[in-house]
């Protein structure tokens, strides 16, 4: 049988939220807003002119910035994917391989732009090698080998509302060159490893589980014209946590999964469910109005709102809602408006996880 000659799929990845109140770096919940890359491959070539054999187009969030390198080596999906390539003996992409890339995903805004680059990127990678024999749980590995929040990757990979956890690696594990176990891979890639062949990961890094979700819920994320970088909204958390704000977010954590299942919701056992005493209190310093807004928000004062929470290290907030969506986006967008800061906002529900489609 001849080998096809000509291919064409489209990779489609959601953003994703990450924490949803007191689940920090555990819970992430998929939504509609979804990256995609259009793929065709033309192996009747017999040489590229592009660098590793791909062309690299762009156009959503970021393009107008500088920001997005279309060099295959450079950018992050591209990158991801010639890690998968190269952990599998392939140098560079197949003749001739042509990825354009559209991206709504605001990018630094805690909707897991990054986090879907990485999924995305994994699938690629897949894809284009035709390594067919990659599972989505060994996907997982890989992608957890570069970006370390399994929460972000776990709703983005696998879809709806997901608890994740991240196995400890072996200090070997952690030596390796190749393997950053940073936010994302550093630029350039490279190190000794990659010379030759990168290491695979371990087996089962990290695992999910799926919980059910209310179907009368919905997101209202309100989206500041700011970026916060997730690295900055790490550096304003303390280095330990008192024993009491500890205690108060594990008795949040153990019943807001079950909360958010049960239909109809109960808007007072989810507002109360979706409090936190890590991660928000600390960011507030980074999101002017943020404790106002989550303290003045809740079903008693505004009908239809389940609660209010930051999105992954923000700026965004998600509020959670059954009805009455754009009364509680422009009151919100109000509050901010009181700081000085421009937002929109998008009416988002839960998602289906990564799809490849063949055209």
């Amino acid at each position: 049988m001849a080998e096809q000659q000509q291919e064409n799929f489209i990779i489609k990845t959601p953003c994703s939220s990450a924490n949803i109140g007191p689940g920090f770096d555990v819970i992430g919940l998929a939504l509609s807003m979804y990256l995609e890359l259009h793929v065709t491959i033309d192996r009747s070539k017999a040489k590229s002119d592009q660098p590793l054999n791909c062309r690299v187009t762009y156009e959503g969030q970021g393009e107008e910035s500088g920001d997005i390198s279309l060099d295959p080596e450079v950018n992050l999906i591209t990158r991801v994917a010639l890690y998968i390539l190269r952990c599998h003996d392939q140098r560079s992409f197949p003749l001739e391989t042509h990825v354009h890339i559209k991206n709504p995903i605001p990018l630094g805004r805690g909707l897991g732009s990054s986090g879907a680059a990485v999924v995305a990127g994994v699938l690629l990678g897949k894809e284009c090698g035709r390594l067919d024999h990659l599972t989505p749980e060994r996907l997982f590995d890989f992608c957890l080998m570069i970006e370390r929040h399994p929460d972000n990757v776990g709703a983005a990979l696998f879809g709806g509302f997901v608890g994740t956890y991240l196995k400890p690696l072996t200090p070997e594990d952690v030596a390796r060159t190749e393997i950053p176990l940073s936010e994302v891979l550093p630029a350039p890639a490279g190190g000794v490893d990659t010379g030759v062949k990168p290491p695979e990961p371990p087996h089962g890094i990290g695992h999910h589980i799926k919980f059910p979700w209310a179907p009368e819920i919905k997101a209202v994320a309100i989206i500041p014209e700011f970026e916060v970088p997730t690295a900055k909204a790490r550096e304003v958390l303390p280095a330990e946590y008192p024993r009491p704000d500890v205690t108060f977010n594990l008795q949040r954590i153990a019943l807001l999964p079950v909360a958010l299942g049960q239909s109809p919701p109960d808007p007072e056992l989810i507002y109360l469910a979706m409090q936190d005493k890590l991660h928000q209190p600390y960011r507030q310093t980074l999101i002017p109005g943020l404790t106002k807004i989550v303290e003045s928000m809740t079903p008693a004062t505004q009908p239809g709102l389940l609660g209010v929470c930051l999105s992954g290290a923000g700026p965004t907030i998600l509020a959670l809602a059954t009805s009455n969506f754009e009364e509680i986006a422009e009151r919100i967008i109000g509050m901010f408006e009181t700081q000085g800061i421009v937002c929109n906002w998008k009416l988002l529900e839960p998602a289906d996880g990564t799809q490849v489609t063949r055209v």
